[in-house]
């Protein structure tokens, strides 16, 4: 199980190899913004500031220059290591009662 953290919210949870980064958020509690789940929509875009990942779908519809610049779609994502990942609109499941 790799460790993914959610910066600048500084959650840090467990994800196994097989499950995607936004399925292992929502498990522990951490809501990042998503829509289609399935790598088309770009609703759930962040940045991958630390780690290797891979992709569930061949062609996510991410640009290489995205990828060059760090993007990456947490609903399709698979850990290949420990990430560290930007999401500044991420938050706690509980986070609407604030």
């Amino acid at each position: 199980m790799w460790q993914v953290r959610i910066e600048p919210l500084g959650a840090t949870f467990g994800c196994d190899a097989t499950e995607s980064v936004l399925e292992a958020a929502q498990r522990a509690g951490v809501h990042l913004p998503r829509s289609c789940r399935n790598g088309s929509c770009r609703a759930c875009l962040c940045r991958l500031l630390a780690g290797e990942l891979a992709y569930r779908i061949d062609w996510p519809s991410l640009s290489p220059d995205d990828k060059d610049e760090g993007a990456m779609l947490p609903c399709v994502a698979l850990p290949r290591s420990d990430l560290t990942v930007w999401a500044p609109q991420a938050r706690p499941v509980n986070a609407d009662t604030a």
